[in-house]
């Protein structure tokens, strides 16, 4: 990790038309640079170059960003990489700090560990190709396991000969120290002094980082003695977080990218026959349960996941409840359930990569529709059993951040399980507002603005898509977010002052609702911007416009590269002046009222439609939607007496 102070250093180091020139040729055009696009082709340049504002620009492909994305589309690195990348170009020498001696010491602990993890994976390697042990047991299990002598090098597996202490006498007499054999989980010490091989007599499967790099080992243990484990993996070391890692991710990120998915399973040998069929976008969580860092590692790749599970898997049901977490961070989730008695292994070396795609295209099914039905199956006529299952299902369907998405499945799930619409969506927003809770204690001082408080949106009002509003919003926010809107005299002791920001402003008046933007990145801005200023500081546009996001990126850089164009609520012959503190108290809060009223005016459509479609004897019903209806006209016509004109 790069300390935040010389991510700055590089980036204030980074001359953004100097970095572009070594790769395009640029010309002067008024104060920015015009050139041909890099990343299409076009016969008119139409890639700009805004030195200003530290940002690129192509009006042909739409590509954008900082001078750090541009290092990383150019060049196809991660953020990290592309940071050192700038860094070494402008001499920044990239450390966290300036290191104590244990700093310094820890560092070179972690090399020397990286180092103990190859020298095991070449012994291993070479034990098991050329050992008459290795070759007779190792070898020959991965044989029969249906594994090419290529496949087996590319995953560089090895065997670990049963006697309690060969490697680690043969590592020490290699000059590796006992200590650092010991630390990475390769040996075992006891009490009085003495060692043992972790993996002895186990097949190796060594667990690699996304450069490349071995920073732990899976061990198979070839006997039936139920005392042992039958895997073993490396326990926690300063290299290895098993938390933090896939099988099979160095070898798979290629594919995964070109494929744009990416299919999870359980073990390594799935992952292993999956590669040997020619699917090689695969990877596996190695029998954990999923956590957050691992379903952003596959983030980094693609938002599109496919999980197989086993046909006869009686873990299904245990591993649901981690899937979760993928959804929470906006992944499109498939499910594949392989035939009974098949795992993702036996089912790749009996089917060619075309017929395993096959069966997966015409078995997959969205993972919230597949675990209704599953709990359905069991849930049966239960209505205990069914109560829980509507509280699962919610959810799960509750953590989904894109609320059409969210929208769509509970249509199903209503459909599924005959349960009303309504009252999923009730639930799921329950749901919901408890996770926003903290954020709107932490935002802006209760009551500070609210004599320019709009009236309150009723709770029911949710998923309503307006993204022109949405994006003035941001566009606000990012222009002028850290100016002061008002400022208020009060009696307090504690504080007699209180400045209100338009960031403060405009983020206390979206929560206070608890109203969600439905594009999913200007949710994302508007959800950091909220936890920034909660933390701290009001964010300038530069932690956005090198926000390692790459949507949220090229979203602010789109926002800022083009002069923002006012909606039609606005004097078509006013020219007003974004920095101007008169024109902004009087924008904020009137852009703020357009987005409501818009809310609200397809709120009550929706209800008129609903209306339409009710049956005269259904009284219940027709009286509530008339009782919602008098409600939000109300609103309506309060809102509507603060804006000049609206046109929505």
């Amino acid at each position: 990790m790069i300390d935040q102070h010389v991510v700055d250093r590089i980036i204030a180091a980074s001359d953004i038309v100097e970095v572009v020139q070594d790769y395009i040729s640029l010309r002067k055009r008024g104060v920015n640079y015009l050139g041909h696009c890099p990343f299409h082709n076009e016969k008119t340049p139409s890639f700009t170059v805004s030195p200003s504002k530290g940002i690129f620009k192509c009006f042909g492909c739409g590509k954008g960003g900082s001078v750090v994305n541009f290092v990383m589309e150019i060049e196809h690195l991660n953020y990290v990489e592309a940071l050192k990348f700038l860094a070494k170009k402008y001499s920044i020498e990239v450390v966290e700090k300036e290191a104590t001696p244990e700093e310094m010491e820890q560092r070179n602990e972690r090399e020397s560990l990286m180092v103990v993890n190859a020298y095991a994976q070449r012994y291993f390697s070479d034990i098991l190709l050329k050992h008459s042990d290795g070759k007779n047991i190792g070898l020959a299990y991965f044989k029969e396991r249906g594994f090419h002598t290529n496949t087996i090098e590319k995953f560089q597996l090895g065997y670990c000969l049963e006697q309690r202490d060969a490697f680690t006498r043969s590592a020490v007499h290699d000059g590796y120290k006992l200590d650092n054999l010991v630390k990475t989980g390769l040996s075992i010490q006891r009490d009085d002094g003495s060692t043992f091989d972790r993996f002895a007599g186990r097949v190796m499967f060594p667990i690699h980082s996304l450069s490349g790099r071995v920073i732990g080992f899976g061990g198979r243990i070839l006997k039936t003695d139920k005392k042992f484990a039958k895997y073993l993996n490396s326990p926690e070391s300063e290299v290895y977080h098993k938390s933090e890692v896939l099988y099979g991710i160095y070898q798979a990120k290629k594919s995964i990218t070109q494929e744009n998915r990416c299919f999870l399973v359980e073990g390594y040998t799935d992952v292993i026959s999956m590669h040997q069929a020619g699917i090689e976008n695969v990877v596996a969580s190695s029998g954990t349960s999923l956590t957050h860092d691992q379903i952003k590692l596959i983030k980094r790749f693609t938002p599109n996941v496919t999980i197989l599970y086993d046909g006869d898997s009686a873990g299904i049901k245990a591993s649901l409840r981690g899937i979760d977490l993928v959804l929470e961070e906006g992944l499109n989730v498939k499910v594949v359930l392989l035939p009974d008695g098949e795992d993702p292994d036996s089912f790749a070396r009996s089917h060619s990569a075309t017929q395993l795609l096959e069966y997966i295209a015409k078995s997959e099914t969205d993972f919230i529709k597949f675990k209704t039905r599953l709990l359905l199956d069991e849930a049966k006529n239960d209505p205990i059993q069914r109560a829980n299952l509507i509280t699962d299902i919610v959810r799960s369907i509750s953590v989904i951040p894109e609320t059409i998405t969210r929208s769509v499945y509970i249509k199903e799930c209503s459909r599924l399980m005959d349960i009303k619409e309504e009252l999923l969506y009730s639930e799921v927003t329950n749901h919901r507002k408890k996770k926003f809770e903290q954020l709107i204690q932490h935002g802006t001082p209760a009551g500070a603005v609210k004599e320019r408080e709009t009236p309150k949106l009723p709770s029911y009002i949710s998923g309503i898509y307006c993204e022109e509003q949405e994006r003035e919003i941001i566009a606000f926010l990012l222009n002028s977010g850290d100016k002061e809107l008002f400022h208020h005299t009060t009696d307090s002791l504690d504080d007699p002052e209180i400045s209100i920001t338009v960031a403060q402003y405009v983020i206390d008046e979206i929560m206070n609702d608890e109203l969600e933007f439905q594009n999913l990145v200007f949710k994302k801005i508007f959800d950091e911007y909220g936890k920034l200023i909660a933390e701290g500081p009001v964010p300038d546009n530069r932690h956005f416009i090198n926000h390692p996001d790459s949507q949220i990126s090229q979203l602010v850089v789109d926002i800022l590269s083009t002069r923002h164009r006012l909606s039609r609520i606005w004097d078509n012959n006013s020219t007003p002046d974004g920095n101007d503190i008169n024109f902004l108290q009087h924008a904020i809060p009137k852009a703020i009222q357009v987005y409501k009223s818009k809310v609200l005016k397809t709120a009550i459509k929706r209800l008129m439609d609903d209306l339409t479609n009710l049956k005269s004897d259904q009284k219940d019903e027709i009286n509530d939607i008339l009782g919602k209806l008098n409600q939000l006209n109300d609103l309506m016509n309060r809102m509507s007496k603060d804006l000049d004109r609206v046109i929505l």
